[in-house]
């Protein structure tokens, strides 16, 4: 399976095809630039699992190889965070993913800025290309995000025609991706004890979808405020029985209409 590109008026014309890696290829294991990388990644998935959006035959995962072909070499990029609607095949385990052959494009795919500058924006097209270009020009990414940690700025990239366009976020700072039908935003405060900005979901309704840490903490809330609520209707019906005794009525023998 072949795509050319001839309309996107590169100086070399790239041929493009989907074709699984052989089984002697050697991934690049690239390094973590910094601990907080993964946990913003861990963080995306941890409130999407728990509002149960996640489905068997979706593909989210984190520094994960992203592969195609061109002009007869193959290219694999590791996105922060990636999100793949709908796979062929469900596997337990994946060690790469070739959009088209295996599934869908990538519907969003999020880089986190570290201190490779650049290499996020990189549109080189030479061998290997860029990860912009990767995303824009040769895997054509509908939302591409860069997410700056340390800063808090979210620059949120819609594909059309074939070129990525900033786009502007709402009244409440969010951006709507329509494929998961959700909003992205930034959101900041601690936690793993992490402080600082971090990406979150929230549903159509505006409603936030909570980490683990933040159901464990409205259930406690909930269970306090039963419990002092059954404490308050105690005291009341002690109250009520004093009152009774005081008037000389037994309140076990009160007298029925």
């Amino acid at each position: 399976m072949a795509t050319q590109l001839g309309e996107t008026k590169l100086s070399t014309e790239l041929v493009i095809s989907w074709e699984a890696l052989p089984d002697d290829f050697q991934l690049e294991d690239e390094p973590v630039e910094n601990t907080g990388q993964p946990i913003l990644a861990g963080a995306l998935r941890e409130s999407l699992e728990i509002s149960g959006f996640i489905q068997p035959q979706m593909l989210i995962a984190s520094n994960f190889g992203l592969c195609a072909t061109v002009n007869s070499q193959f290219i694999v990029k590791a996105p922060d965070w990636v999100y793949v609607p709908c796979v062929n095949q469900v596997l337990g385990e994946r060690k790469s993913y070739t959009p088209n052959l295996e599934g869908d494009v990538p519907a969003v795919v999020m880089e986190f800025l570290s201190e490779t500058q650049g290499e996020e924006y990189s549109v080189k097209r030479t061998y290997p290309p860029g990860k912009w270009f990767f995303y824009e020009q040769i895997l054509q990414v509908p939302i591409y995000v860069i997410f700056d940690p340390s800063g808090g700025l979210l620059e949120f990239y819609q594909l059309e025609n074939r070129r990525y366009e900033l786009k502007q976020p709402d009244e409440n700072g969010r951006h709507w991706i329509d494929s998961m039908g959700l909003f992205l935003g930034t959101w900041q405060g601690t936690k793993e004890a992490r402080t600082g900005y971090w990406l979150r979901w929230w549903d159509q309704a505006g409603n936030l979808l909570p980490w683990a840490v933040e159901v464990i903490e409205q259930e406690r809330q909930r269970a306090e405020q039963e419990r002092q609520r059954a404490e308050q209707e105690c005291q009341q019906k002690e109250k009520l029985i004093a009152y009774l005794q005081s008037q000389g009525i037994d309140p076990n023998n009160l007298p029925i209409d």
